[in-house]
């Protein structure tokens, strides 16, 4: 019998509404890995941001394959990003508070690196939206 403690990880097991087209469902497929792979270049590059490529990459396979998207839900990381994302359109506060600051880690250390002030600039301007966008999205209900 499941037990409801809030450090266990439960499994979801979750039926999408595939789309018709096969055509289409591959092209989400395809997306949908091309996004993953993205997003797990964002955990390892400091100007690329996860978060986004994480939650396109479900979007993608909830259209594609029910397999790939209950695998991301189940994924101990970006399982519970999904749920929350798809269930409250939230974020969780320690979640929000990661992704900044991995962003201000990330690109403070790029613009420091990077030796032009075009290219400092542009980093800049990239994290200010990048900024902006996680603090807009709501925090999630405990």
């Amino acid at each position: 019998m499941p037990t409801n403690k809030p450090n266990e990880l439960q499994t979801h097991t979750k039926r999408v509404e595939l789309h018709r087209s096969a055509l289409v469902r591959g092209l989400y497929l395809v997306a949908g890995i091309l996004a993953l792979v993205a997003g797990v270049a964002g955990a390892l590059l400091p100007v690329l941001p996860t978060t986004p490529f994480v939650l396109l990459a479900a979007a993608c396979f909830a259209r594609s394959s029910d397999r790939f998207y209950n695998a991301m839900l189940n994924h101990r990381i970006a399982g519970p990003i999904i749920a929350d994302w798809r269930e409250h359109h939230a974020m969780r506060r320690k979640t929000k508070q990661w992704a900044a600051l991995m962003m201000v880690l990330s690109f403070g250390t790029s613009i420091l690196v990077v030796p032009t002030l075009q290219l400092q600039l542009f980093l800049l301007g990239m994290a200010l939206v990048l900024g902006l966008f996680i603090w807009r999205v709501p925090v999630r209900p405990e």
